[in-house]
């Protein structure tokens, strides 16, 4: 008798699947998944405070995984503090990140390999519906 896998299952498969390949191809530029997103933050909003990044990526990690996150775009260049709790790009960092956007949107590409579109859109819409059946508790 064969049987399926839980949603649980798949859901921790795939994220550290996911978490995995990210951290593998972005080791080379010195980030993780997570330092990645602090990237996105900040260039979303090019003045960001600490406070801004801790809340777009609360679901995403811890907050001391958040600030080392943090400290290592700011050591490593990618971002600087044109105030003491606010992030920016580097010019340096901007043109980095657009080196690191292709081979992210290569790592889309074959992470969504035989799913359609439609599939993806219903996928993250059961995915929302669970989470918001549960937080609403």
């Amino acid at each position: 008798m064969h049987t399926t896998k839980p949603i649980g299952y798949w859901l921790n498969r795939t994220d550290k699947a996911l978490t995995d390949h990210m951290n593998s191809i972005l080791d080379e530029f010195g980030l993780t998944r997570i330092a990645w997103q602090v990237l996105n933050v900040v260039e979303d909003n090019p003045r960001a405070a600490d406070a801004d990044v801790l809340t777009v990526l609360a679901a995403n990690a811890d907050t001391p995984t958040l600030t080392a996150a943090i400290d290592t775009v700011l050591a490593d260049g990618w971002a600087s503090r044109p105030e003491p709790t606010l992030l920016t790009l580097t010019d340096d960092g901007r043109a980095r990140l657009t080196e690191v956007a292709e081979r992210v949107a290569a790592f889309r590409d074959l992470s969504t390999r035989g799913i359609s579109l439609q599939e993806y859109r219903t996928a993250v819409s059961v995915l929302e519906r669970m989470t918001g059946n549960l937080e609403a508790r």
